[in-house]
């Protein structure tokens, strides 16, 4: 018996050591997916390193950072910050700022600092011990004009009328007014996540309706609106499952990224008249995108995307001849070479088969960082 008591005891040991050193050795093999990505600002940029137009604000551990000239500055502390948008004129940034029951929208310098908050959704004192007294806002957006605020806002609630469905719905607030001042623009669909991510056009807005198919599968798409309290019309089907509005910035094109209700997002571009979209073309297949942005001068588009499998999303640039290439060169027609005597009319001349377009590849800007794939960017010239 005390022999097989510490045969027994012999084996488990071995079992113990055996793996724990599994362990050790496998984690000294593991990926570098698993290391934490790197604080924007403190990521030293290549020689090499491609550089963007103009600047871009977009988010990462809710942080807000600043990208101009290959370089990260960080313009808000860690606590909660996201969704930038600009001025129209570019002096001043919006964006949203989460707590833990709550989101305000808040007007930023192009520095980070508090300029101005715009909607105040945080419960009374009264009500502090509620949390569906407090609402939620998302995706600010100004007019043209500057004097109204676009967002998704999931207020007001009340008491035994859907007090818990936070079906966001797009809202229109004087800036600087009380959300008493505002109009609802949209119904939501109930319990689907509601209407988000609005964009101003010129007589209307485009946003992204949740709704749910004929075979009750959730999915997106893009809408458009011209009236208050008016849903509008679908410019997408639920069988593109499309969302993330972007327009180009001659008015003409939209971007977008479309599901087709499978676990992808493809970068999706499509024509736009002011009312109707065209056919959808697919840009990007082999990615999973998030949020497009067009570049001021039109030279491009820029996006997040996982840097890998498995890996946290980067920035990435989609340069303009991916898919609108330019023109190929005219191709000289040869002409006959005189021989000599030569008895009727000389053959004609071959033209030149003209040479293939060549293939454009999206562009990986950042490596190593890992930006909110919900948060939209922001684009200065």
């Amino acid at each position: 018996m005390i022999a097989k008591f510490f045969l027994a005891l012999g084996l488990a040991l071995l079992m113990v050591v055996t793996g724990m050193s599994s362990y050790v050795y496998l984690g000294s093999r593991q990926s570098k997916v698993a290391v934490a990505p790197q604080k924007p600002a403190a990521a030293s940029p290549r020689p090499d390193a491609f550089v963007l137009p103009g600047t871009i604000y977009l988010e990462q551990s809710g942080a807000l950072y600043r990208f101009s000239a290959g370089r990260f500055h960080q313009l808000t502390p860690e606590v909660g910050w996201t969704q930038p948008s600009l001025y129209p004129d570019g002096s001043h940034l919006l964006a949203v700022k989460r707590s833990l029951f709550y989101s305000d929208v808040y007007a930023l310098t192009l520095y980070g600092g508090v300029a101005a908050q715009f909607t105040n959704n945080a419960a009374s004192p009264r009500n502090s011990w509620d949390t569906g007294a407090n609402a939620w806002s998302f995706y600010p957006r100004l007019s043209p004009d500057q004097r109204t605020l676009w967002m998704s806002y999931d207020g007001p609630k009340y008491a035994g009328n859907n007090y818990f469905d936070v079906d966001m719905e797009v809202w229109a607030v004087p800036l600087g007014g009380t959300i008493r001042q505002g109009r609802a623009w949209t119904t939501a669909n109930s319990y689907t996540g509601g209407d988000v991510q609005p964009i101003v056009v010129p007589g209307g807005i485009v946003y992204t309706k949740y709704t749910y198919d004929q075979d009750g599968n959730r999915t997106g798409q893009l809408w458009f609106t011209n009236r208050a309290g008016s849903a509008g019309r679908a410019l997408t089907s639920t069988a593109a499952g499309c969302l993330e509005p972007s327009i180009s910035p001659d008015g003409h094109t939209m971007a977008m990224i479309c599901t087709y209700q499978k676990q992808v997002s493809y970068l999706t571009i499509a024509s736009w008249n002011g009312s109707t979209l065209g056919g959808l073309q697919t840009l990007v297949t082999d990615q999973l995108v998030a949020q497009p942005i067009w570049s001021p001068d039109g030279t491009g588009i820029a996006y997040l995307a996982p840097g890998g499998p498995a890996a946290p999303f980067q920035l990435w640039w989609l340069p303009k001849n991916a898919y609108a290439p330019p023109p190929p060169s005219p191709i000289p027609t040869p002409s006959p070479t005189p021989g000599g005597p030569h008895n009727g009319p000389l053959p004609s001349p071959t033209p030149s088969p003209a040479p293939a377009a060549p293939v454009v590849k999206p562009i990986q800007v950042t490596t190593n960082l890992g930006f909110d794939a919900t948060s939209p960017l922001a684009w200065s010239s």
